[in-house]
């Protein structure tokens, strides 16, 4: 189960309400069990992290520049999922650098 070159979009999450026209859009590079990768859309302007994966566990930190202004960074430990059509999801566990709330979000592989 390599993430390498796969596409994700956010379908819910506890911090914020996900925009469904325009929702936040990851893609996934991994080699030797580090992984990278990007993300924009809905209430990001320009994301990205770096983390390892260790089965079907990935651990990230992450940094964004937001639409609103302003960065947001944080650390993450997301759960690899494959649903019954082959996809695979992304269950995230994360929170924000100065503050200990924890979030969840889930994000769908793009076919």
């Amino acid at each position: 189960m390599n993430l390498n070159g796969r596409k994700f979009v956010m379908v819910s999450s506890t911090a914020s309400t996900v925009n469904p026209d325009s929702p936040t859009a990851f893609e996934y590079w991994e080699t030797d069990g580090v992984v990278w990768g990007s993300y924009t859309g809905d209430t990001v302007t320009e994301g990205r992290f770096v983390g390892t994966r260790d089965g079907d566990r990935v651990s990230i930190s992450y940094v964004h520049a937001l639409v609103a202004g302003g960065t947001a960074g944080g650390k993450s430990s997301s759960r690899i999922e494959t649903g019954d059509d082959g996809l695979l999801r992304l269950v995230e566990e994360f929170t924000f650098e100065g503050d200990d709330t924890p979030h969840v979000s889930v994000c769908a592989e793009v076919a």
